[in-house]
């Protein structure tokens, strides 16, 4: 399914936007040596209720996760990439920690990732990983808008990925979103110019750009949810929520 939103469905989808990027924010503030990822599920939890919001996560069950997600934010850590389960870890100085937050507020979903090194130590090829991952997603942004093809999101993250060193896995990429957290198209992070849906004004896709230091290759954590590098490298992630405007396309899940 691709929903186009109207202008009062934008409306809701800026809030809720809006709301992910701050409670993100807030997280990254809040995250210190020493923090564990279950206080992380629930400082996201209990903002969420307070904005009147509903998690995205906690009742998520597709076929590729283990029964119900149960959580309210995906927490990866180092080798852990994508679908982060909470668990009872205290984060210590280097961890490389990404959060990845959907909401609906409003009838309407906006979905958000952000990648950091905790603590003082600041280890240079993860700062590097994050640091494409962000380039990435802006290349990305610059070419949507009304007329441009999926094929040149895809080409254009693909292409800032390749040329930082990285291997770009397939399995999972951006989305469309509205109504519901994960929507057609699928939005691949590398593909061919010019190909797949043309995209038009409000449509809503989110972006995540998200890549390990050395390899290409998922294995799944005994969680039945944690997508984990093959060979134990690092990771990082990096995503935001787009409209696709007259002009061009806007970012979401900007902080107020």
């Amino acid at each position: 399914m691709i929903e186009i939103l109207n202008p009062t469905e934008l409306a809701r989808a800026k809030d809720a936007g809006a709301l992910v990027a701050d409670i993100l924010q807030t997280l990254k503030s809040r995250s210190a040596v020493g923090t564990n990822l279950l206080d992380i599920d629930r400082w996201a939890q209990d903002m969420i209720v307070e904005a009147g919001a509903e998690s995205c996560y906690v009742d998520y069950e597709p076929s590729f996760g283990r029964g119900p997600f149960g959580h309210y934010i995906c927490t990866a850590v180092n080798d852990a990439v994508l679908h982060g389960l909470p668990f009872d870890y205290t984060l210590a100085d280097g961890d490389l920690l990404s959060l990845d937050l959907a909401v609906s507020k409003g009838g309407v979903a906006a979905d958000s990732a952000i990648s950091f090194v905790v603590g003082g130590s600041k280890p240079p090829e993860s700062i590097a990983m994050i640091s494409a991952t962000e380039r990435a997603l802006s290349a990305g942004i610059a070419a949507a808008g009304p007329g441009a093809r999926v094929g040149d999101i895809s080409h254009a993250i693909g292409s800032v990925l390749s040329e930082a060193g990285y291997s770009i896995n397939t399995e999972f990429g951006g989305h469309g979103i509205g109504s519901t957290m994960h929507q057609d198209p699928h939005v691949s992070n590398t593909g061919r110019p010019g190909r797949g849906y043309k995209l038009r004004p409000g449509l809503l896709l989110a972006l995540e750009p998200w890549v390990m230091a050395d390899t290409d290759e998922l294995v799944t954590d005994a969680d039945g949810w944690t997508l984990r590098s093959a060979t134990g490298c690092r990771t990082a992630h990096s995503e935001h929520t787009i409209a696709i405007t007259d002009d061009g396309a806007e970012i979401l899940t900007l902080p107020r």
